[in-house]
């Protein structure tokens, strides 16, 4: 029997019992008076010269069990208000083991800044010491934020700024978009629909459904333009008055250092992608010829094709992500089959909850959650393979310690991305039926499309927002301009834009949350099918080469761990390659369709 989706809720009882669970406040004091102990034991003692690698090994080990031990209410907390923001108690909570992290933030802040004030010869010494090995990118790669750090009481300030600061205007967005209800008549039937509702109808065969709900969604946006353009600026003036204050030459500085990518490798993967803007308008010119229509809308993107409105049960997407796994490597598909069998996964669609999806990668000791909002379309499969695959990812990287547990994000996406791939080499494998398989491809090319090319879109027109709030508050129209435009380099003739769509930059909660992070999803895309067309190349033997560089997790930077796997992340014809598996996918459905 199938399971009924509004009991797919996840567990988290490993945590916590409930909200209210006294041992809640037992773990804050704990870590609280250690937190104490360690900044009286440490205090001065890290940059002296006395310093050894034993000294210093000890410290970094007893902050890791430190920062694993009070992140627990907090990682708790922000799981429980993502499953229901409405909860007063977990609103409480949330902010609650906030503070509790900035307090704590703030008295082992010291730690970091003594590894900074260390000379640079004894910083050498120190870390070619072989005690210190597995420490040895962390801390190097502490020491490149070094001409940016202030003193330990300017960055307490900070710390205490971005309480009130950023973290409050992110609480601000969540708990509004969370909150909208949106009633609609449609089909004759008039009710209220969550926002993950009316995304999903994007993918119904009606173009006037598909556009009525989309514009529903933007226009609700719109009519709170007044409280998300003021988020959306004060998001904005924050970021640029720490980079003036840190000395950033730019806003994405930060952000390349984070991820260790130089600016000039990412500039040129975004202007190959712009250079291929032309494959994603000719697919848009062949699936308005496929829905007949004279020219698509951007309502129209990810209308179905072939299997239509074929509604597929949560049970029978996760065993069919479980055998594309499995296919790969059984290890893969044990890692997966746990996030089922412990209850680690909520999947129903209900009014409050968070809308998208995502795999908290708790730490190496707390096994992660996969939140999605399921609604049976192809796409839904899609992005529960995609979730899996980052849980995957976290499990296999527990092998690390905490400092080295976490890939940059550039890398976060290589797993998941790769599990949708595997999904849909499934899929095409098992279907013959010319209109499924159509569908499928569609589907396929959609998805690197929106992770390619429409996240270069955000990218470039958050680096254009940043840059332009520097000089002077920006109107909710002059947003929209923004957007508009961006988008419009994408699109070319190929799509018309909804007049509603000049608010779709309201409600992207990564331009709130963190600084650039679009960009990554490029980077982990590209890499992937770089990735994936070497595994058919190379067949069994590339298993454990992929299987290490996921449990490598922070260990090194990108470009030193892809190329142990012949990757130049520096050469423009590595993210051309990428481009010419989309252009093989695009001429594979041609002649599917018999052109």
């Amino acid at each position: 029997m199938s399971q009924d989706l509004k009991t797919v809720r996840w567990d988290l009882s490993r945590l916590y019992s409930s909200v209210s669970d006294p041992a809640i406040e037992t773990d804050m004091q704990a870590g609280t008076e250690q937190v104490g102990q360690f900044r009286e034991r440490y205090y001065g003692k890290i940059g002296s010269e006395s310093l050894t690698a034993e000294a210093l090994k000890g410290a970094i080990m007893e902050i890791e069990a430190l920062q694993e031990k009070v992140s627990k209410p907090y990682l708790f907390a922000q799981l429980l208000f993502a499953s229901d923001t409405e909860k007063d108690a977990h609103k409480e909570l949330v902010q609650k083991t906030r503070e509790f992290l900035s307090r704590l933030r703030h008295e082992i802040i010291f730690f970091e800044l003594e590894i900074l004030s260390i000379p640079d010869h004894r910083f050498e010494k120190l870390t070619s010491d072989p005690l210190l090995a597995n420490y040895r990118h962390y801390l190097k790669r502490l020491r490149l934020f070094k001409p940016y750090t202030l003193s330990e009481k300017e960055e307490q300030v900070i710390n205490i700024k971005d309480m009130a600061g950023k973290q409050a205007f992110g609480q601000l967005f969540e708990e509004l978009s969370s909150s909208f209800v949106y009633r609609l008549n449609l089909e004759g039937e008039e009710r209220d629909y969550t926002g993950e509702e009316l995304l999903s109808m994007l993918h119904r065969p009606d173009a006037e459904i598909r556009e009525r709900a989309f514009s529903a969604f933007l226009d609700r946006h719109g009519e709170n333009a007044l409280v998300l353009s003021s988020v959306f600026n004060n998001i904005f003036l924050d970021h640029a008055e720490e980079c003036h204050l840190r000395g950033y030459k730019d806003p994405i500085t930060a952000t390349h250092l984070t991820n260790e990518l130089s600016h000039d490798t990412i500039e040129r993967m975004m202007e190959v992608t712009e250079k291929n803007y032309h494959l994603a308008q000719d697919y848009f010119r062949l699936k308005a010829r496929l829905l007949k229509l004279p020219k698509l809308k951007n309502s129209d993107v990810y209308a179905p094709v072939g299997e239509v409105n074929k509604v597929i049960p949560f049970d029978e997407a996760g065993q069919k992500v479980l055998k594309a796994f499995g296919n790969f490597n059984p290890e893969m598909e044990k890692i997966a089959k746990g996030f089922f069998k412990e209850s680690r996964i909520d999947a129903a669609v209900r009014h409050g909850k968070t809308g998208g999806a995502f795999c908290s990668g708790m730490t190496p000791r707390i096994p992660s959650y996969v939140l999605m909002n399921y609604t049976g379309n192809l796409r839904d499969v899609a992005t529960l393979a995609h979730e899996l695959g980052h849980g995957v990812h976290f499990s296999l990287s527990k092998k690390q310690t905490l400092v080295n547990y976490d890939a940059v994000l550039p890398m976060a996406e290589t797993a998941s991305v790769f599990g949708e791939m595997l999904l849909t080499r499934l899929f095409l494998s098992e279907e013959q039926d010319p209109k499924v398989r159509t569908s499928i491809l569609c589907a396929k090319i959609e998805d690197i499309i929106a992770t390619t090319f429409r996240q270069n879109v955000l990218t470039r027109f958050e680096m254009q927002a940043h840059l332009k709030r520097r000089d002077k508050l920006l109107s909710p129209q002059e947003l929209c301009d923004l957007w508009w435009e961006e988008n419009g380099k994408l699109y070319g003739d190929a799509v018309e834009m909804i007049p509603s769509y000049k608010w779709g930059w309201s409600y992207i909660s990564h331009f709130v949350h963190a600084r650039f992070y679009c960009y990554s999803y490029v980077f982990g895309e590209l890499l992937v099918l770089s990735l994936f067309r070497q595994y058919l190349e190379d067949g069994k033997t590339f298993v454990p080469k992929y299987l290490d560089l996921l449990s490598a997790g922070g260990l090194d930077s990108p470009p030193h761990l892809l190329s142990a796997m012949g990757i130049d992340v520096n050469d423009p014809g590595f993210w051309q390659k990428g481009y010419d598996l989309v252009h093989d996918l695009i001429v594979e459905l041609k002649k599917t369709l018999g052109e």
